[in-house]
């Protein structure tokens, strides 16, 4: 609990790409943070919060002032071939989580979850500006287990009085992200041609539009939600503005040190039922103050950066 007006965070996937990256967002801002996960570091404890007894005990024995529930297996492609994990991971882990504040906090602790973009589904012309209040028609096993997550958690923000508020997060990157994202894919096969380790980058559809930001400017929207939002609502995060696959990849075969031969690989050209998606964040920064602080270029920059860093 709050010590000395110090706030305490609990962060679920901690270790995660996001999760390093809130943790650090925290810090700066004067939060303690514990983390958990499936790994032991200075500030992570080992948690498996598909077990109801090790999630009860962190939160028992943490009595956190505000958890950031980031676990998920985020991965879409993954979500097909393991579809009971994936409601497990992002479904089962957040009701246990859920649970174990009804139980020994209440209404004392505030909770944000985190949601996807993808919950929205086929926009068709609508992802010209995606605002909260459209329907939402997710079509994946990732993004339907998403939409069970929001919906359980607005069951326990209403009938129990937990103060829990949700996210819908576009696509965001930075330096650390996995390769099986867009940003990183490229990167990761810009670096290879660098290098001599394969002579062309293969690619798929150019044409659609997607809204990226930065994954600093994720995290802080996040705490922002966690000191500002309203319990029981859900917030778009993204950036409100849109680039085309084709645009990304000039700009990074740009910054390329070689000539970079690009071929599309027909296995990889799937049409879009969406060709633009563009987050509409006017709730969020209505209720924040928030606004992107980070450029399209700096995600580019940072990620060419990291995977130039990896032997």
């Amino acid at each position: 609990m709050m010590k000395d007006g110090i706030m305490k965070a609990l962060v679920t996937g901690s270790e995660g790409f996001a999760g390093k990256y809130l943790v650090n967002e925290l810090i700066t801002n004067g939060y303690s943070v514990v983390g958990a996960d499936l790994s032991e570091t200075a500030i992570t404890r080992y948690v498996d919060l598909l077990d109801t007894i090790q999630t009860k005990k962190i939160i028992d024995e943490e009595k956190p002032d505000c958890i950031f529930h980031l676990v998920a297996l985020a991965d879409v492609g993954k979500s097909w071939k393991n579809p009971q994990l994936t409601v497990e991971l992002n479904v089962v882990a957040a009701i246990n989580v859920l649970e174990a504040v009804r139980q020994t906090m209440g209404n004392k602790t505030r909770i944000v979850v985190i949601g996807s973009s993808d919950q929205y589904g086929k926009l068709g012309n609508n992802g010209l500006s995606v605002t909260e209040d459209m329907d939402m028609k997710p079509v994946t096993p990732y993004a339907i287990a998403k939409r069970a997550q929001e919906e359980i958690s607005r069951l326990y923000a209403n009938n129990y009085g937990l103060q829990i508020c949700m996210t819908r997060s576009f696509n965001h990157g930075g330096a650390g992200q996995k390769t099986g994202f867009l940003i990183p894919d490229f990167a990761n096969g810009i670096v290879k041609v660098e290098r001599g380790d394969q002579r062309e980058l293969l690619v798929g559809n150019l044409a659609a539009r997607r809204d990226f930001t930065h994954i600093k400017d994720i995290v802080r929207a996040y705490r922002l939600i966690a000191e500002k939002g309203v319990s029981g609502e859900v917030y778009n995060v993204g950036s409100g503005q849109t680039h085309s696959v084709q645009e990304i990849l000039n700009l990074m075969k740009e910054r390329a040190l070689c000539e970079i031969p690009v071929r599309q690989d027909p296995s990889r050209m799937r049409p879009s039922d969406t060709p633009v998606v563009c987050c509409n964040h006017d709730k969020l920064t209505h209720a924040t103050g928030w606004e992107p602080q980070y450029s399209l270029s700096d995600i580019l920059e940072d990620t060419l950066t990291y995977y130039r860093s990896i032997d």
